[in-house]
């Protein structure tokens, strides 16, 4: 089988797959960059819940149960950290209208079962004593963690390489199709792969891949985030942290976190920009980040700026990924994770390498599949492919 993109879930598919037994090639010109490159690694099921996302929900509760124990398994298979700490979320009110918006989201996670804690501003500030003291109140959830995307797609190609993954480090030119059915991929360097099964995952760039017919084209579109990265500072053994858990916050109506990494790096982020394919950091998207922060935090100002990064979040309709069989024979979909793709890997990993080795798309994948966006009947296309995969 054959994988295009080498971005932290076409890896993660690869692992799992080649996990199941089956022999698995990835093709992509930098393996390991993508998305994740720019991301912040929250694993944020509660705090990241929207209204009218309640579907989505589970799979992120699904994903999010399964990262101990995934971290567990990739961390051996690569023999090196993935940065995944247990710290918790704050997700704080700045102003009264901030405040009554967390209140309507807090009475949300309520309704959905969710376990999630309403804090005075007073409490607020006890957990982080950075927070501005105009702090209004927050919602502290324990089960929100973070994990280093950087780390946990090196870790991800060091354990596709160990797990016999091939990989060619060559651009996908387009898909080839034998008789209407996917039949793998023509790639830049003249090379044309053969594969039973192949899986597009290039993210944002998932719906423009030459080859692939009209109708099963992704409805994927970029939507660009900013993020920046300071440099903590070293603080003596026993004494607080300049921030112990991620800190989120709305202000002026524009979503904002700060995720403290255990290496000294304190990631804030992010925008939310319709632009195309741009990926141009600018004085302005710089500017909003450090304003808004500065008013979560006012000492963050004093932090050594090291990196200012643009990445696309690849983003689909009802802004759910897209896991599974296409109306195209052979090829599935692995893509339009938006703001939850490292969150989804483990899960994504599993759904996956399930249907590419038994073609069955588990139970808790099917709201996802690619037939939600075609014409024709719901899960009629799907279950003609299903019996037709080759194990």
């Amino acid at each position: 089988m054959l994988v295009i993109g080498g971005g932290i879930i076409g890896l993660v598919t690869a692992w799992r797959a080649a996990g199941r037994g089956l022999t698995v090639t990835v093709a992509d010109p930098a393996p390991d960059g993508g998305a994740a490159h720019v991301a912040a690694g929250m694993l944020a099921a509660v705090t990241e819940l929207h209204y009218g996302e309640q579907t989505l929900l589970a799979l992120n509760l699904a994903s999010a149960r399964r990262y101990p124990r995934f971290t567990e398994e990739l961390e051996e298979a690569a023999g090196t950290s993935i940065g995944y700490r247990r710290c918790g979320t704050l997700a704080v009110a700045l102003d009264a209208d901030d405040r009554a918006h967390l209140r309507e989201l807090h009475a949300l996670q309520i309704r959905s079962g969710l376990d999630s804690q309403w804090l005075t501003g007073r409490e607020c500030r006890r957990l982080e004593p950075m927070l501005a003291p105009g702090v209004r109140g927050g919602l502290r959830v324990d089960g929100d963690h973070q994990v280093d995307p950087r780390r946990l797609a090196s870790a991800l190609l060091v354990a596709c390489e160990r797990a016999g993954v091939v990989l060619h480090r060559s651009r996908v030119e387009r898909l080839t199709v034998d008789r209407g059915r996917a039949s793998g991929a023509e790639l830049a360097d003249g090379t044309r792969l053969s594969a039973g099964q192949t899986v597009l995952a290039t993210g944002s760039r998932s719906g423009r891949l030459a080859g692939v017919p009209d109708e099963v084209l992704p409805p994927v579109r970029p939507v660009k985030g900013q993020v920046l990265r300071l440099r903590l500072p070293d603080v003596p053994a026993g004494s607080p942290a300049f921030l112990s858990r991620t800190v989120r916050a709305v202000v002026r109506g524009n979503p904002l976190y700060l995720v403290p990494r255990e290496n000294g790096e304190l990631v804030v982020g992010a925008t939310m920009e319709e632009l195309g394919w741009d990926t141009t950091v600018t004085a302005g998207g710089v500017y909003e980040l450090l304003r808004d922060a500065h008013e979560l935090v006012p000492g963050i100002t004093e932090l050594p700026l090291v990196e200012s990064s643009a990445g696309l979040r690849p983003t689909s309709p009802d802004n759910a990924p897209l896991l599974g069989p296409t109306a195209l024979p052979g090829l599935h979909l692995a893509t339009g994770h938006f703001r939850n793709g490292v969150l989804l890997t483990p899960v994504t990993g599993d759904v996956m390498a399930e249907v590419l080795a038994t073609g069955d798309l588990p139970d808790e994948a099917r709201p996802f599949t690619p037939a939600r966006f075609s014409p024709a009947a719901p899960g009629t296309a799907r279950t003609r492919l299903l019996e037709e995969q080759p194990v």
